[in-house]
């Protein structure tokens, strides 16, 4: 039997979600299916009831959704009732489990794969939305020398640093303070600017020379945040390190239980749909780069 999952968001065209989590099932030998849905705006729950009904198993959540997925769920986790974000659920009759593991990706991504340590950095987390909810308690558990959230709203970025001071140095901003308060180790883009091809206000002299400049937002090359990180001496840009989230996702989701366990996709038919996909995402950088590119992302996938 083929269990139905899918991811929600608005606008949801960048998404590789159905290609990855395909990959993942077929790596594992299980039978799902897995669509993507542009969830209305203002209609996220009714939009997963009619998903619930046609036999939906799960959904992952994506923007500008996580914090209603928050609300809809019948069940949270101590991440997500923290975060006050969802990006993963699970239905099992009326009842609907709620996860966020998006800051346990994120920094297993760039301390695992990226080899860059948090620990003693300056951080900066620009937005305050349900992207940014789920990664401040992970961040701040590495121990950085001080992370700050940066928003367009003060007021909103200041609700989250009082939330999450009990776990290390955090402090609230708006972006025109930015310049008194730089530079940073890691610049973190948790807005959705990049999805409508925008920049978010970040000066330059946010990027220390060297530093780790991180873009949540899928897309084809470099985005409008990543471009601007090089321009200013950023020393290496990341986006979205995919495999690794996905797998922490799709684990969520099915019905196993336990710790979730990894191994890594060394040869087969979704080593080369990642070659296929990497082929697409990076047409200018040649194919031993891009087998590279795909060996980091293959790393880890659930088992």
């Amino acid at each position: 039997m083929t269990d139905l999952y899918a991811v929600i968001g608005n606008p949801i065209g960048h998404t590789k979600s159905p290609w990855i989590h395909s990959a993942f099932a077929e790596a594992t030998g299980q039978h799902i299916s897995y669509t993507a849905i542009e969830g209305p705006l203002g209609g996220f729950a009714a939009r997963v009831n009619a998903f619930r009904r046609e036999g939906g198993r799960g959904l992952n959540i994506t923007v500008p959704f996580k914090v209603d997925a928050c609300e809809y769920a019948t069940d949270l986790s101590e991440r997500a009732a923290l975060a006050g974000a969802v990006n993963a659920m699970k239905f099992e009759g009326e009842r609907a489990f709620a996860e966020n593991f998006d800051g346990l990706g994120l920094t297993n991504d760039i301390q695992r794969n990226h080899s860059y340590p948090l620990a003693g950095k300056r951080v900066l987390v620009l937005g305050a939305g349900g992207a940014a909810r789920g990664a401040l308690r992970p961040f701040l558990e590495q121990k950085p020398a001080l992370l700050v959230i940066a928003n367009r709203t003060r007021t909103k970025a200041q609700d989250l640093a009082a939330k999450f001071s009990v776990y290390g140095p955090i402090q609230a901003i708006d972006y025109s303070d930015l310049d008194q308060h730089a530079p940073f180790d890691l610049v973190v883009n948790a807005t959705s600017a990049s999805l409508r091809g925008e920049l978010p206000p970040v000066p330059a002299a946010a990027f220390v020379r060297g530093c780790l400049a991180y873009e949540l937002v899928y897309g084809k090359g470099l985005t409008p945040f990543l471009r601007a990180s090089q321009s200013a001496g950023a020393g290496r840009q990341a986006g979205n390190g995919a495999a690794d989230r996905a797998a922490h996702r799709a684990a969520e989701l099915t019905p196993r239980q336990g710790d979730l366990q990894t191994r890594p996709i060394r040869r087969g038919p979704a080593r080369e749909r990642f070659l296929g996909w990497a082929g697409e995402r990076f047409p200018r950088r040649g194919r031993v780069r891009r087998r590279r590119i795909v060996k980091q992302w293959c790393r880890y996938v659930p088992i």
